[in-house]
This record gives C-alpha cells, sequence and structure tokens, in this order.
C-alpha cells in the first residue's frame, strides 16, 4: 500500500481529503476512530504517502458528507492513483499518464493553444502528421490514446471543454491540403456541439497574456481541487496552488474576450476550408 513516488492524482487526491477533514473541523484522530485505521495511517494519506484503500476511503466521503458527484471524482482519482485506468493498454509516457488520470475524472477543460490543435480535437490523420515530425515516439498508441480521450466529450455526462486557438493553429500547414481540409472540418462541427466552446484568437489582437505559452487548466466539481496543466518537452508541470489557478483563469478569460465570437470563428474556420 505504500506510495513513495506518488502521482498527480495521488497528490491531489490527498490534498482534497485534508481539506474536507478540515472543512469539518475533524481530527486525524476522530477521522481514524470513525474509519477504523492508526491516525498514523490518515497522516500518511493525506500527505500521499500511501494509497487510500476503497473502503476507508467511503468511510471518509461519508464522514466528511461528501455530495456523490464530488465523490465519484475522488474515487476515480484513487483508483487512478494506483494507476489503473483504460490507458493501460497503451504505450504512454510516465509524465502523461497522470494529466490522463486528471482529465478522466474532471468535468471541464479550459485549454488555449498556440501551436496545434489540442489532442481532444485532433482527427487521426493530424495526429499522425504531427507525431512523424517527432513529437511522439509511439505515433500509433498516440493516435489510439488520443481517439480515447475524445470519447468523453460524448455521451452522458459528457465534458465540457473550452477552447482559444491561436489564429497560427489553422494558418501553420500540418500534413497534406487533405489532412488540414479535415482538420478544419471537424473543429467547425466540434464547435456546433453544446458542450464545446471554440474562439479563435486572430492576428488581429495583436500583443495578449498568453504569449508565455500554452496551458490547460482542469476542471472539477470542487474548485478547490482545479490544476494548471503546463506541457514541456518530454515532462510537465502542474501548478496546484490556488493563486496559479486563478491567475490562469483570469488569462484564460481575458484571451476569449479578445479572441472571436463563436459565429466569426466558425465563419472562418468555413472560409479557411474552402480555400484549401
Amino acid at each position: 500500500m505504500g506510495n513513495s513516488n506518488p502521482t498527480m492524482p495521488a497528490r491531489q487526491l490527498a490534498r482534497e481529503l485534508k481539506r474536507l477533514r478540515e472543512a469539518r473541523r475533524l481530527t486525524q484522530a476522530k477521522v481514524s476512530d470513525y474509519v477504523g485505521c492508526p491516525s498514523t495511517t490518515i497522516s500518511k494519506i493525506e500527505t500521499a504517502e500511501r494509497n487510500v484503500p476503497a473502503p476507508h476511503l467511503k468511510l471518509m466521503l461519508q464522514l466528511y458528507r461528501v455530495d456523490s458527484t464530488h465523490a465519484k471524482t475522488l474515487m476515480q482519482l484513487a483508483d487512478q492513483a494506483k494507476e489503473r485506468g483504460w490507458w493501460s493498454d497503451y504505450t504512454v509516457p510516465k509524465w502523461f499518464v497522470e494529466y490522463i488520470g486528471l482529465e478522466t475524472a474532471a468535468s471541464g477543460v479550459w485549454t488555449y493553444e498556440s501551436e496545434y490543435v489540442p489532442g481532444l480535437l485532433q482527427t487521426q490523420s493530424y495526429t499522425e502528421a504531427i507525431n512523424s515530425v517527432g513529437l511522439s515516439d509511439n505515433a500509433e498508441g498516440s493516435a489510439a490514446v488520443r481517439a480515447a480521450r475524445q470519447r468523453r466529450l460524448t455521451g452522458d455526462a459528457p465534458l465540457v471543454l473550452r477552447t482559444v486557438l491561436n489564429e497560427a493553429v489553422l494558418r501553420r500547414p500540418v500534413g497534406s491540403t487533405t489532412v488540414m481540409r479535415e482538420q478544419l472540418a471537424a473543429l467547425r462541427e466540434a464547435a456546433a456541439r453544446p458542450n464545446i466552446t471554440l474562439r479563435i484568437l486572430p492576428f488581429s489582437a495583436g500583443a495578449h497574456p498568453g504569449m508565455t505559452g500554452p496551458f490547460t487548466l482542469l476542471r472539477f466539481s470542487e474548485e478547490a481541487m482545479d490544476v494548471v496543466f503546463i506541457e514541456l518537452r518530454g515532462d510537465a508541470v502542474y501548478q496546484e496552488q490556488p493563486s496559479d489557478v486563478k491567475r490562469h483563469a483570469a488569462v484564460f478569460e481575458r484571451l476569449s474576450d479578445l479572441a472571436l465570437s463563436a459565429d466569426d470563428t466558425v465563419s472562418l474556420l468555413t472560409e479557411m476550408e474552402g480555400q484549401l
């Protein structure tokens, strides 16, 4: 049950369990009595030094009076902390395994991208084209993982996706003309879905607060669990502090304000598709 090298889902679960306990003004000793384990176990759970057994977690959530939606999210994180999930069938870098775990449990994703179409909105041929230039060591697996992630955008309780794309993403040819035409059409169709908001940040917007680089905000049923994800080459950075989340959320809203309207975004996508 040890967890000497906790994943991001494990750390986030631990942080939230501690927050919930403190919000109820309960001591670790009180929780341990209710759960039926030593208080040192609760301490280690709250510092992500060990995984939380499912029976313990259910009792803790009951004691903390957590609603069903939030409880489901925390139980998903507990499973992902043990590195169990649909993505285990694929070859996925460890740093991205952590991201997928969080995305699977999240209720919403806000993302600003300046270089390429985000994975949740990529067509298979576009994914293969960007991977052909070395963005992935396993292009086939990467395409399959993206397809699996995209299934969260449909069905019951779909992921709420807000995306701002720099105009450069659309102007930069990736793959053949057919690949780009297909990708533009896919973006136009995605923009019509009720759970997806897509905006293009035009060159005419000039200098803007997103010029330091792309980022993703993972949103949860409880705002205190929100986290910022910033991808690096072969690694990633997670920012968990409320001040970091608030700052990136403000930047995202500002980028949304500077971007084209939903209708103008679709018009531009249609125009560019017709030019290919």
